[in-house]
């Protein structure tokens, strides 16, 4: 045996979730060695299994790059070592060996005990408090805070395959497509809302202005004034559009309802976006009358919360947009907290920034006709995520009549 050789376990579903499966992949992508030594498969479907490997690697430092990559596919080591801390030595830095996060489900071993990581994001680091720990983004370090340096004493949790038969997720677990039975998607997606809300979880929506210009805000009102939608997440132009479209029935000055363009339509945009400054605000706008219906109405009438990040194309923006990035972040993260599903629809960047700060066992539906982005957001990697390359103007309407029709059966 090689001097350079250290002892994993692993613990969970291993073979359906295919967790052991990576790890043997990632040993030998690093060309090292490893030897099963215990192997017990869980008998029962919940049941978990358990997995002791000895790794072998050429070096120290060979050994150690290979022992980081499968700490990240969840192993663990059998020689449990505390994590180690270094103190951030000023405002906005941390140290340079920082522990970069994923954003699996991940606890240390801190003071003899595993210490759940709370708040779980990726791509940022950990900081401990007394006998907590926080994902945190660099901005909000501050000088003395504690934070983990390296792999040691971490472990992860990768997400497990659902455990309750082919459902959704499972079934188009393959990637995105666009050749996919849209009116059966429709369908498996609306179950699967229907449920989520059944069962008290707290369902997000990212939206994009495309939602009205496709003419699809009429079913996401709708599903807001039902109850499935319990905050929203959107930039200027969602709420733009959305008030042009219920106040001028345009979009961009397109008359929504047959395509046609309307006359001076092309002055309706900053019509509408000058009756929000005229009222104050959208809340406004809705006690004085001026707002009557549309996705900015029904949020305001249903008490669902909305967050409007700005960003530098914007025209306007309206009084209601938040123009600091860094409050629009941690607004989205609030928003975000203890969400089960999310559905973005029609918008790369703010899709792609609420996917970046989602724990990875929260169910993901991308709606985009754009290919690039639901593969984008594919690429997070989680059993979880569900792309569907489709027109939101024809398959938002589904979703809805399907729910409109679980809701009166059940």
């Amino acid at each position: 045996m090689g001097k350079f050789h250290h002892i994993i376990e692993v613990r969970g579903h291993l073979i359906d979730s295919m967790i052991l499966t990576k790890i043997f992949d990632v040993i030998m992508d690093l060309q090292g060695e490893f030897q099963v030594q215990k192997f017990i498969v869980g008998k029962k479907k919940k049941d978990e299994s358990y997995a002791k490997l000895l790794i072998q690697g050429r070096s120290k430092e060979h050994l150690n790059q290979i022992l980081q990559a499968v700490y990240r596919e969840g192993a663990t080591s059998k020689i449990q070592q505390e994590v180690i801390l270094e103190g951030a030595h000023k405002d906005m830095v941390m140290p340079d060996d920082f522990y970069s996060t994923t954003n699996n489900h991940t606890d240390i071993f801190y003071k003899g005990k595993w210490i759940k990581v709370e708040n779980m994001m990726m791509d940022k680091c950990i900081v401990v408090k007394g006998n907590r720990a926080f994902c945190t983004p660099i901005r909000e370090i501050k000088k003395g805070d504690l934070i983990i340096t390296g792999e040691q004493g971490i472990r992860i949790t990768p997400p497990e395959r659902p455990r309750e038969g082919v459902n959704l997720f499972q079934f188009m677990g393959s990637g995105s497509s666009s050749e996919r039975p849209t009116q059966h998607i429709a369908r498996r997606v609306a179950e699967d809302i229907y449920k989520t809300k059944k069962q008290k979880g707290k369902i997000v929506l990212v939206g994009g202005p495309a939602i009205v210009h496709t003419g699809a805000s009429d079913s996401v009102a709708s599903l807001i004034r039902l109850g499935f939608v319990d905050a929203v997440l959107a930039g200027n132009a969602l709420a733009v559009h959305d008030i042009e479209y219920s106040t001028l029935g345009t979009s961009l000055g397109m008359n929504v309802k047959d395509g046609t363009l309307a006359v001076r339509g092309h002055r309706n945009h900053m019509q509408a976006i000058n009756s929000v400054f005229k009222a104050g605000s959208i809340s406004k706008m809705v006690e004085k009358g001026v707002l009557r219906k549309g996705i900015m109405y029904e949020c305001i009438k249903n008490d669902v919360p909305f967050v409007l990040a700005g960003s530098l194309r914007d025209d306007g923006p309206l009084p209601d947009v938040i123009t600091d990035m860094t409050v629009a972040q941690r607004k989205y993260k609030e928003i975000l907290k203890d969400a089960k599903m999310v559905i973005m629809i029609a918008t790369m960047l703010h899709s792609i920034a609420t996917g970046n700060m989602l724990p990875a066992d929260v169910k993901v539906v991308v709606v985009d006709i754009n290919q690039p982005t639901v593969t984008k957001l594919m690429d997070r990697g989680t059993w979880q995520a569900l792309g569907i390359v489709t027109d939101v103007g024809a398959f938002l309407p589904l979703v809805t009549q399907e729910i409109q029709k679980l809701t009166k059966t059940r």
